[in-house]
């Protein structure tokens, strides 16, 4: 949990209403862009993410950056105005990518690659905004279980995928929440923020 004077980390995710984020085959056709994630969390000066999830967004976001009228890598068309957007902020906000096999990433020129969660608490600990902890679920499992996440802000999308890779398999502990907003959408997604309680 965020101390009165630390920032807080939010993670925010798209979902199937049967909690996952991607069916068996790894696909997410059901999902929108990483951008509308970040619409939930204005208020941030630091993104984090996995090191699995790493290359391909980097890929996708650095393409959109350097010529937003081309079709970027994993998409069939061109990039939609919410993400140029996106690639424009995160080409200029400072990325953490926690992995232990990654040596090096090149995009954005902020970007460091960090190898324990120790330096991660460490930098939670700093003044400044929220932290935007993109994903992939192992990384946000593991942050839960280390009670660094503060928030979860979740689009949860009207489908059931019956199986897949699931947001909390491999949370190991149990986690008590606060429901602090929920809207529903005309496309019949529910948007819904749940705050971290303090361990019981």
């Amino acid at each position: 949990m965020a101390s009165k004077s630390s920032r807080k980390m939010i993670a925010a995710l798209q979902v199937s209403l049967d909690g996952f984020i991607q069916g068996p085959d790894g696909e997410k056709d059901w999902a929108d862009s990483w951008a509308s994630a970040l619409q939930l969390i204005p208020d941030v000066d630091m993104f984090v993410l996995g090191g699995r999830m790493y290359p391909d967004y980097g890929a996708f976001w650095e393409s959109i950056e350097a010529d937003p009228d081309r079709v970027p890598p994993f998409q069939e068309q061109v990039p939609t105005k919410s993400e140029v957007a996106y690639a424009r902020l995160a080409a200029t906000t400072p990325h953490i990518v926690l992995s232990t096999t990654l040596t090096s990433v090149s995009w954005p020129p902020t970007a460091q690659v960090i190898r324990d969660v120790a330096e991660l608490r460490i930098l939670k600990s700093r003044p400044g905004k929220n932290m935007y902890v993109v994903g992939g679920a192992t990384l946000v499992a593991s942050l839960l279980n280390e009670n660094l996440i503060d928030e979860l802000r979740l689009i949860i999308h009207p489908i059931v995928l019956g199986k897949g890779q699931g947001l909390f398999s491999s949370v190991t502990r149990r986690l008590w929440l606060d429901l602090v907003q929920a809207r529903a959408n005309e496309s019949g997604r529910v948007i819904v923020t749940y705050r971290r309680r303090a361990e019981r």
